[in-house]
């Protein structure tokens, strides 16, 4: 006689029998439209520049630059965050060189919203670390501390030179206090209502920047720990949302996403603005470095890292993946 109380009863495995049943009851999706592409371009630059702690990522010239971002249209990608790599001789205590209309960064917006128009957000670094000689995000003080008030005052610069290149968004990243509201402040006073701000709420001091590092020569020295977070602390980063939105942000950061999952889960559990989170230059070298030596599969590796990071509640990614992983999204 048949028996139909079999154990076990419940058989969740039965969901996960073939590629397009998994497909179908997937609980997050990875979309071209989530995904964001950071690219540095290097003034001067006749050809592009690679860097050697991230293979495949490299310093543009401004020609290869427009070409990255007609690309990054063509997969679906919806930004591209533009970071600035100056001459060394440019630098200087107070970086000028990031409030100079024809900066590079001023001049790399300018050729992007050239060449794409509106079909791309043209997003930027809205910081002074590439621009000083000290490599510090903002303007020092008589002791050598970053000076929170008046580097504000050159994020109102800041921002003003760049929304008059064109950008749609700027993304304030010192973590000075104050910072999201001096900047909206900034924009609106020039007629820039339309500018929004993707606020980097959540940055901490990680030791996984090292290759970014690399990416826009920094000139570092000692580290940012009296203005990033400490990798220690969860309700300060709740503090900074709660500041930021106050402030007028439009859009928060978690950054690094992978080592802050949670973090970005409480954040976006907290918020009813949009959230991204920033997978940096080391989560990146991780796994190209582990796949060059064969001890991981590359592809599946770095879908499995953006649909994590997906899943704990970003609704943006920006990865250097960006273009490539949403060639993929589209074939699949």
């Amino acid at each position: 006689m048949t028996s139909y109380g079999s154990f076990p009863g419940a058989r969740p495995r039965r969901l996960r029998t073939t590629p397009v049943m998994r497909r179908m009851v997937a609980e997050t999706r990875l979309h071209p439209a989530d995904l964001i592409l950071p690219a540095f371009v290097r003034e001067g630059a006749s050809e592009p520049v690679p860097i050697g702690a991230m293979p495949g990522v490299v310093q543009h010239t401004r020609d290869t630059l427009r070409k990255a971002a007609v690309e990054a249209v063509e997969a679906g990608v919806s930004g591209i965050m533009l970071f600035g790599v100056p001459e060394d001789a440019k630098k200087d205590a107070a970086g000028t060189a990031g409030t100079d209309p024809d900066g590079i960064l001023q001049v790399a917006i300018r050729d992007v919203r050239a060449e794409v128009g509106d079909d791309l957000l043209v997003m930027s670094d809205l910081c002074l670390d590439e621009f000083t000689d000290h490599g510090h995000c903002g303007v020092l003080d008589a002791e050598g501390r970053v000076d929170n008030d008046a580097t504000l005052e050159r994020y109102a610069e800041m921002a003003q030179v760049q929304a008059d290149a064109g950008v749609h968004v700027v993304g304030p990243s010192g973590m000075m206090d104050g910072q999201v509201g001096v900047v909206r402040d900034a924009l609106d006073t020039i007629g820039k209502e339309d500018v929004a701000i993707l606020a980097y709420t959540a940055k901490y001091a990680s030791a996984f920047y090292g290759p970014f590092r690399e990416a826009v020569g920094s000139s570092l020295k000692g580290d940012r720990k009296t203005y990033q977070q400490d990798a220690a602390n969860v309700r300060e980063s709740l503090r900074e949302v709660a500041l930021d939105l106050e402030e007028g942000a439009d859009m928060v950061m978690v950054k690094p996403a992978g080592p802050y999952l949670d973090v970005l889960a409480k954040v976006a559990d907290a918020v009813d603005v949009p959230v991204a989170a920033y997978q940096i230059s080391g989560e990146y070298a991780m796994i190209e470095a582990a796949a060059e030596k064969g001890w991981i599969d590359r592809d599946k590796a770095i879908l499995e890292s953006l649909t994590g990071i997906k899943r704990a509640g970003a609704q943006m990614i920006l990865t250097y993946w960006a273009t490539e992983a949403a060639q993929w999204c589209r074939r699949s």
